[in-house]
């Protein structure tokens, strides 16, 4: 294969398993909290909304520099 199709087959590969580690993150820190997250945002709490926010940037760049390095 050539580098450019391995490249992104990496590319993609790390795109999927960012957002499968930033979900399982996001369903770990929802069972740890005392509140519903879910209801919090329908209500309109923009407190847990930017809780949420900081999480998924926080988590997603820990992840895709990890996986992104790995890879290369």
């Amino acid at each position: 294969m050539g580098p450019v199709i391995v490249n992104l087959v990496y590319a993609l590969l790390g795109g999927v398993m960012t957002l499968a580690f930033m979900w399982v993150g996001f369903l770990l820190f929802s069972r740890l909290t005392p509140f519903n997250i879910g209801r919090e945002l329908e209500r309109g709490n923009r407190a847990v909304g930017s809780m949420v926010m900081g999480m998924f940037i926080g988590v997603g760049i820990a992840v895709g520099l990890v996986i992104g390095m790995s890879l290369n």
